[in-house]
């Protein structure tokens, strides 16, 4: 991430994925904190679904 569009976008992606709660993307920590219903939406879509919009996930 390298801007305030990139958070709008990785923040758009995940809360678009069902069973995804809340998403807080930030930009200084280069990290997101997400709240989901892992009977819905597992770790690995979220990172594929940040990666699959062009994005770098770590750990």
């Amino acid at each position: 991430m390298t801007c305030g569009g990139c958070v709008s976008s990785i923040t758009r992606v995940l809360q678009a994925l069902d069973g995804v709660a809340k998403a807080e993307v930030s930009l200084e920590k280069k990290c997101a904190v997400v709240a989901y219903d892992p009977a819905k939406v597992g770790l690995d879509q979220l990172k594929r679904s940040v990666e699959d919009a062009g994005f770098e996930v770590a750990a």
